[in-house]
This record gives C-alpha cells, structure tokens and sequence, in this order.
C-alpha cells in the first residue's frame, strides 16, 4: 500500500507527489541554515582580527621588513628563511638573547602556574567549609581577577618603588628583614616582582574554575571516607584530586598559554625595556619588532613562538587524553 504525504493547513498538494512539498523543503533548509548564519558574524569577526593579521605576520616573517619599508611594506625584498636562521643562530647575539629570553618564561611560566593552581586549589577547598564570612571572603579573592589588569600592574610598580614604595617600606622600614631599600623594577629581583604580581592577579581565576569543579563532587563521598576514618590529606587526595582531574588539565592549559604569552603584565611594569631577569618572550618580541624596527626579525620569533605553543598544546592533549582512557580501563 503506498503512502502519500498529506498536504498541511494552508498547503496544496501536488498531484502524484510522495514527498515533501517544496514550501516544506524551504524550511527545513532555513533551520538547517539559520545556526551557521548566527555565527557568521562571530566568524567574520574572528577572521579579521586574528586570522588576516595572522597570516600577514607569517608574510612579513619571509621579508627584509625594516624602518625603510614601513609605508610600504610590501615592497621589502624577501628574505626566504634568513630571519628564522638568524633567530636560531644562538652563537650570534640575535640567537642568544631569544634562547635567555626563552628560559626566563619558561621558568616563569612553570612558577606563576604552579602557585596559581596550589593557591587556588587551597582556598577553594578551604571554602568548601560553611561559616560565617564565606561569601564576603569569596568576593575578596576575586577582586584581584576583576580589576583591570593596567589598573592592578600600575599600582604594583608604585608599591614596588625603591624609595618610597609599601614593599620596601613593610620588609625594610617596619620588619628590618633587608639591610637596605631593594630595587625590585630593576636587576634579579625583577624577576621575583614579576612573578608575585602575575601570581597575584592569576590565582583567583583558578579558584573560581576549582571551586565550580568542587560543586560536582558529591558529598556522600567524604561522609563515606570520614566514616571509614579518611583524614582531610586522605580526602584530598583520594577523592577530590581525582575528581577534579578534568578541571585541571583544562584549567592548566588555559594559565599556560595566557602565562606563557603574556604581554601586559611586564610592559606595564617595566615599560618598553624589560630588566634581563625579567626579559619575557613576549617583551622580547616586541622590542625586536618596535624599538629595533626589525620587523621581519620580530614576526619571525612570532611565527616560531606560535609553533612552539601549538606542540605543547598538541602534546598535552594528547598526554592527558591518553591517561584519562587508562583512568577509566
């Protein structure tokens, strides 16, 4: 028996049709379409903003793009692969000083986003507690990620002046823990001012990310352990790091790539000329670019830092999806 399709309330049906009506197929194309035509202007956006600069700095990378083709840039001879060879060519000045600047964020990296998870972790285990005060005390810790990061940096340097600055004030002036004022701006200890304010303004966002993974735990999972004598550190480390281990391997490839790129945070604190403690990769790129007007240099150490950050990533995800298949075999 052969089944034809029955036109709907306003419709007429085509003789001999056994599908559905063209008006039917209109709609359901303009369903189908009307998600992909929402994010089209998100798309255009994107494309603008980061893929054409993106690939006009991959352009500018292969050219000897200096002070003398800024009007016209695209009149600079090519340069095929000389730029990369003299950022890598870590026996000539150029090379070496892209290797220290290197490590420094590398270490730093390691550092800002090792105290910011530990920090975060704490506190938002802390205010899995209820007593009185909580909620105020949650709203104070994320002062710091809710401020504007020029507003937050310019007042840290302030704080870290030499003559009359409240760090040197508190340890020298009131403590008596150094012998004389400190310069923290300037020399080594640029790179401990550095961190403690990358530390300081990052943290926050960790506790926020960890204390919405500590709501999916269920309670009746301590209640079980504390009955079955667990402590706090057996707690801890049984029931709440595991279950929050997909929290934080999201959790720590985001503070990576904003750590590792970030830019802000040094050029507000110590303007265009980074101390060599404190020389970030970021800061580094930046001066090869707009202060030694190199710009083929600079977009060639661009290129390669975004090389760089796409291994990691790749690695890490595909490290940490290994081991969450092995967590449930």
């Amino acid at each position: 028996m052969t089944v034809t399709a029955q036109p709907a309330v306003g419709e007429e049906a085509l003789p001999g049709a056994t599908g559905p009506t063209p008006r039917r197929r209109t709609g359901r194309v303009r369903r189908i379409a009307l998600p992909y035509l929402l994010l089209l202007p998100a798309l255009l956006l994107e494309l603008l903003v980061h893929l054409v600069p993106m690939v006009i700095g991959i352009v500018m990378s292969f050219k000897e793009l200096t002070q003398f083709y800024i009007r016209d840039w695209g009149a600079a001879p090519w340069a095929g692969f000389d730029n990369y060879s003299l950022s890598v060519d870590f026996d000539a000045p150029v090379g070496e000083a892209l290797l220290h600047s290197f490590f420094v964020t590398c270490a730093f990296t390691v550092l800002s986003v090792g105290l910011c998870w530990l920090l975060g972790t704490v506190a938002a285990v802390y205010m899995q507690e209820t007593f009185r005060g909580r909620g105020f005390l949650r709203a104070v810790f994320l002062i710091p990620y809710a401020l504007p990061v020029y507003a937050a940096v310019i007042t840290w340097a302030f704080m870290f002046q030499r003559d009359n600055g409240l760090v040197n004030h508190v340890l020298h002036d009131q403590l008596g823990l150094t012998d004389s004022p400190s310069f923290w701006l300037i020399g080594d200890n640029s790179f401990v001012a550095l961190l403690v304010v990358s530390v300081w303004k990052g943290w926050p966002f960790a506790f926020l990310i960890v204390m919405a993974g500590l709501q999916n735990i269920p309670k009746e999972l301590y209640e079980a352990a504390a009955i079955d004598g667990a402590g706090m550190v057996q707690q801890i480390r049984r029931i709440t790091l595991p279950s929050l281990r997909p929290v934080n391997q999201v959790l720590v490839l985001v503070l990576f790539l904003w750590t590792f790129n970030d830019f802000n945070t040094p050029y507000v604190l110590f303007g265009q000329a980074a101390p060599e403690a404190a020389d970030l990769i970021s800061i580094h790129i930046y001066q090869s670019s707009f202060v030694t007007w190199n710009f083929g240099t600079g977009s060639a150490m661009s290129v390669m830092l975004l090389l760089f950050l796409l291994v990691v990533t790749g690695i890490y995800l595909v490290l940490t999806s290994r081991g969450r298949r092995a967590a449930d075999v």
